[in-house]
């Protein structure tokens, strides 16, 4: 039999804050085979305290695990299913109420039956006959430490928030200072955040996943600072030098991150590292091939091929995002992860929505992608399947 009380003493389903704004009462479970202890410590809690009434091991756990779960249990050992030992020993164990704070109630007055409580974790221990003032007050210390620890958790959460988004935003404004190196400001990297994000998602990461894949993504291209300016802003075909230092920007981005234990920092270094990796072993810096490609520079991999392709570059005109999926297609399983591209095609049409629903408006601002095919006389064995112009005026 497991019962609600209200203030007034009739049953209620669930707990609930008195009329008026006032604050919430506690929720008090009482645990105890004997149904005179339990009416003693109903009536003596009942003016302060919502209540809920259990009258063995196996009723007091399943009464903890319903909702709203109770704010402290007042458990008696000496129960003939399960004693009070074992109940809180299961309590402690379960993450839906390990944190609940247990005051073990006994006839016996063993130190050791006390010691033994509490080691299970049981925050405090009171010895029949209880005496209801000494009883209130450590029901009211109680609750006042988890009122407070709540509190504390409570804010822990909101600075970890408030952090988690300063250092976002500064991800996010590190990219936007590259895209200023690189000639002009486009909304390259909000794009790119869609891409991975609805490409992580195709794969079949869960949430979290994806929001660290997304994340992380901004700085992917960070390594272009480390690249001269002239060779940024080339309009021309890039020689064999310039592209040997194009081909440095993975590694450079990797310093540029280095290396952290944070995932987010961890994801966004191997990101900038291997994103001009190929499947067939023959992207660069480090020719990898197949799976020893980690998954996210896979999945940057595709999210960049379809950014570059689909957006003006200072050597080409846009290609349509059509075209750019045939490309990303006809490359699976040279350039891209299959997998990866699997995930693609079922993903493209919202790609193309994220895509129209953040363009560049400004003229003259460009995104500068190098990782397409050298024109002819150029020589990167590393370099996309997506097709390069002839320079300006050959």
């Amino acid at each position: 039999m497991i019962v609600t009380k209200r203030e007034n003493g009739n049953p209620s389903p669930q707990a609930s804050a008195p009329a008026g704004g006032a604050a919430k009462r506690g929720l008090v479970l009482i645990v105890d085979d004997a149904e005179d202890s339990r009416a003693y410590f109903a009536a003596m809690l009942k003016p302060r305290y919502e209540l809920r009434l259990a009258a063995s091991g196996a009723e007091a756990l399943q009464a903890a695990a319903q909702d709203p779960r109770p704010d402290l249990i007042l458990l008696d050992i000496l129960m003939p299913d399960l004693d009070g030992y074992e109940v809180c020993k299961r309590l402690k164990a379960s993450e839906a109420t390990a944190d609940v704070p247990v005051i073990f109630v006994t006839s016996g007055a063993d130190p050791a039956d006390e010691t033994r409580a509490l080691k299970l974790g049981a925050a405090d221990f009171l010895t029949k006959p209880v005496s209801a003032p000494v009883a209130l007050l450590r029901v009211g210390i109680q609750l006042a430490l988890r009122d407070r620890r709540r509190q504390l958790e409570d804010l822990v959460a909101a600075r970890t928030r408030d952090l988690e988004r300063t250092r976002l935003q500064l991800i996010r404004r590190l990219a936007r200072a590259m895209e200023y190196r690189e000639g002009g400001l486009t909304h390259r990297v909000a794009r790119v955040d869609h891409y991975v994000r609805l490409l992580a998602a195709g794969c079949g990461l869960n949430r979290a996943d994806c929001d660290r894949l997304a994340d992380a993504s901004p700085l992917y291209d960070i390594g272009k600072l480390g690249i001269s300016e002239a060779v940024l802003r080339k309009t021309d075909a890039l020689n064999e030098r310039e592209w040997a230092e194009i081909r440095r920007h993975p590694e450079i981005g990797a310093e540029i991150i280095g290396e952290h234990a944070d995932p987010l920092l961890a994801t966004a270094r191997v990101m900038a590292l291997t994103h001009h990796e190929r499947w067939d072993g023959t992207g660069y810096p480090a020719g990898m091939a197949g799976e020893a490609i980690p998954f996210a520079g896979r999945v940057m991999a595709v999210a960049d091929a379809f950014e570059a392709m689909t957006t003006t570059q200072r050597h080409r005109e846009p290609l349509t995002a059509e075209t750019a999926a045939q490309t990303i297609l006809r490359e699976s399983g040279k350039q891209f992860d299959p997998a990866v591209v699997a995930a693609f095609r079922k993903v493209i049409r919202r790609m193309v929505e994220a895509k129209s629903a953040v363009s560049d408006e400004l003229e003259g601002i460009h995104d500068l992608d190098f990782s397409a095919t050298v024109a002819p006389g150029d020589t990167d064995p590393a370099a996309t399947a997506v097709p390069r112009p002839p320079a300006k005026g050959s």
